[in-house]
């Protein structure tokens, strides 16, 4: 079985939505002085490769700790939504040869090919979905889905995000190497959240597993 590591690294300083907490690690404890090491951590729940719950935006959604486990896992399918400049919406096109292949359980990742502009402002203009697509992707089965983007939406508005959440799905941002789930053979990725109780989202370490 081949891993492939879909997360950035969390560091000080990493990019973040607009107006959310920075994220910073410091030392706590060292082995010199205490015998062991702890790092002291600062961030916002939706810090880094993060999943959303629908309480993120929805209210009276339901919370990371009451949804089912199996939202988080499940047969990946990639869609190459390459080519889209910034700020640029995406619609129907790149996931319509996939029409078929949308089911319940299949967890769909966009690659945009923006997480190549991690850590540059261009970061932030990344090309954003459209509201029809999530009508149409949760009208097929689909509750997963993943962007190697900062959101799925642009940054003046979240229409995707209310539309998906909204029908009980979470979302994945801030994935990375989804080019490289293509080259697996029978692909699953897994998003499994921290365990925050009443949590609105937390952060992921992202794998694909294949062959």
């Amino acid at each position: 079985m081949r891993v492939v590591d879909l997360s950035h690294p969390v560091t000080t300083g990493m990019p973040v939505y607009p107006g959310d907490p920075a994220v910073s690690l410091a030392p706590a404890l060292d082995l010199g002085t205490h015998g062991c090491a702890v790092t002291a951590l600062h961030l916002g729940s939706h810090s880094g490769t993060h999943v959303d719950a629908p309480s993120h935006v929805v209210p009276g959604g339901a919370t990371l700790d009451e949804l089912d486990l199996t939202l988080f896992t499940g047969p990946a399918l990639v869609v190459d939504a390459r080519g889209h400049g910034p700020g640029a919406g995406v619609g129907w096109e790149p996931f319509a040869p996939h029409a078929e292949a949308l089911a319940v359980g299949v967890v769909v990742l966009v690659r945009t090919g923006w997480d190549a502009h991690w850590g540059s402002a261009a970061y932030e203009r990344h090309p954003h979905l459209a509201p029809s697509v999530a009508e149409r992707l949760l009208a097929a089965g689909v509750r997963t889905l993943g962007v190697d983007t900062l959101s799925p939406d642009p940054l003046d508005d979240l229409p995707f995000h209310r539309a998906w959440l909204g029908a009980g799905g979470v979302l994945a941002e801030n994935l990375t190497r989804l080019g490289d789930v293509s080259a697996l053979t029978d692909p699953r990725v897994h998003l499994f959240p921290l365990a925050l109780a009443g949590g609105d989202g937390a952060p992921v370490r992202a794998v694909a597993t294949g062959g």
